[in-house]
């Protein structure tokens, strides 16, 4: 027995924008390079052009969103090999981001890691990153808490500002 398409992993390594739901040149990360049911891998190569570019490259902090970006893309992944389409999520906050450099280098690759900690029903999840340099030496970790939610009609009462529960029908 083969799997249908929609359970199929992507031709790797991919372009990683069409598993990242930002509009308009937001998505940060360049290729998915390996994915599973609890782990991605993707790469950025600094670029002067970056939104976030500085002088002297881009600025450290800028690796907790490249950790976030890849989330989102992991949980894109599984969206459409559930036969959806990458959804909204939100970064509900971070522990322990420890950033090693002060900035990335441009034209020098950083591979982003991130391994699936735990994941609830009611869409509340926490990973584990790390930012990595072509030597496979460590530029940066956090550990990332996450709540994508379950339906369309949840993100609108969550936009609208109505108080509700997450798992919870609104």
């Amino acid at each position: 027995m083969t799997d249908s398409p929609a359970t199929q992993k992507p031709a790797l390594p991919c372009d990683i924008a069409p598993y990242v739901p930002h509009r308009h040149g937001m998505c940060l990360l360049d290729t998915l390079l390996d994915v599973g049911d609890d782990y991605l891998y993707a790469e950025i190569t600094p670029r002067r052009d970056d939104l976030f570019a500085h002088p002297l490259g881009i600025p450290g902090w800028v690796g907790l969103e490249w950790l976030a970006q890849a989330v989102a893309a992991w949980a894109g992944v599984q969206a459409v090999m559930g036969g959806d389409k990458p959804n909204i999520g939100f970064l509900l906050g971070t522990r322990r981001y420890q950033c090693l450099t002060p900035q990335f280098a441009f034209g020098q690759p950083v591979r982003i890691e991130v391994t699936l900690d735990f994941r609830a029903d009611n869409g509340l999840g926490a990973f584990s990153g790390q930012l990595l340099d072509s030597e496979g030496r460590k530029l940066a970790s956090a550990t990332l808490n996450v709540f994508q939610p379950e339906s369309k009609e949840t993100l609108d009462a969550i936009q609208s500002g109505n108080n509700i529960q997450p798992g919870s029908n609104p």
